[in-house]
């Protein structure tokens, strides 16, 4: 029967056996999605910049021990870079831990021990990160990768030089703000399904993945309500006693989930790689004809003087 199951249906079946073995509450499934808070983003852009600064610095030095004698490529600088900010790359997961807590007329950014629940906070912060970066991350990456500085030069340099986000103190926070909600911590396995699914994030065949509990794995309520008509004919092919089904095929469950996941993962791999050098050269394109666009600038304006 799971062999007539197509090639993306087995690897949702795998990804939901997973779920089956790290009982979660149902409602992870559903939680409501926070939105930031635009107007507090002027009184925290320094401090994130700092840490945003921070996290390329200290994530590019634990690639560079992870690959070690290999040398980290100015690519995989840039790749930290752009994904620094992105809530749904794991290079962003330093966000989850920061608290907004209100002191006095300013907001400072609180780093907790654990991830939290991602609401409105999380949000911001968010938010506010790729405000300050925006299109300078090639230019802080190739920063880093050919001056090799410092932390503190780093973050002078991206904070004040590239994007001016400390280059004047923060306005002071209104007296009526309405405060923020309050830091709710994960729970381990709930966190460690989200970098799962973090993980699998663009693979083929991996598509708007979602996370059921187990009671919803056993009455078959795959994503019921959500309206997604075109699923209809996958759901079609679907074993109607998916419960049984798996329980019965227990033992043969290890083979074949590995041979699903050596599969899904090389060909990622190999349309990862294909994109990354597409990528790469693509970005030294546009390095050079911002260069050419500069100098013809400068000369233009030297002969009108």
């Amino acid at each position: 029967m799971v062999k007539s199951i197509k090639p993306s249906l087995l690897l949702v079946l795998y990804v939901l056996m997973i779920v089956c073995a790290l009982p979660l509450l149902s409602h992870c499934a559903k939680k409501p999605v926070g939105i930031a808070r635009k107007e507090d983003i002027p009184y925290i852009k320094c401090q994130v910049c700092e840490k945003l600064a921070s996290q390329i610095y200290h994530q590019v030095e634990a690639k560079r021990a992870e690959i070690s004698p290999k040398k980290v490529s100015e690519y995989e600088i840039i790749e930290i870079a752009e994904n620094v900010c992105n809530l749904k790359k794991r290079e962003a997961d330093w966000i989850l831990k920061i608290d907004i807590v209100e002191k006095g007329n300013k907001l400072e950014l609180v780093e907790q021990d654990s991830e939290g629940q991602c609401n409105s906070e999380c949000k911001t912060i968010e938010r506010a990160c790729q405000e300050v970066l925006g299109y300078s991350d090639t230019d802080a990456a190739e920063y880093l990768f050919k001056k090799k500085p410092q932390l503190d030069a780093l973050i002078n340099f991206i904070c004040k030089d590239l994007t001016g986000a400390c280059s004047s103190k923060p306005p002071p926070v209104p007296k009526d703000r309405t405060p923020g909600e309050p830091f709710v911590a994960k729970s381990e396995k709930e966190a460690e399904m989200e970098r799962l699914m973090k993980s699998m994030e663009g693979m083929p065949g991996a598509p708007g993945m979602k996370m059921y509990s187990r009671e919803d794995l056993m009455n078959q309520n795959f994503g019921a309500g959500d309206g997604d008509d075109e699923d209809d004919d996958d759901a079609e092919e679907f074993p109607s006693n998916l419960g049984k089904s798996l329980r019965q095929k227990a033992e043969k469950q290890n083979d074949w989930k590995e041979r699903i996941t050596k599969g899904v993962l090389n060909a990622g791999e190999k349309l990862k790689g294909h994109a990354d050098r597409v990528s790469y050269k693509m970005r030294r394109w546009w390095q050079s004809k911002k260069t050419e666009w500069k100098k013809s600038s400068s000369q233009s304006g030297k002969a009108e003087l």
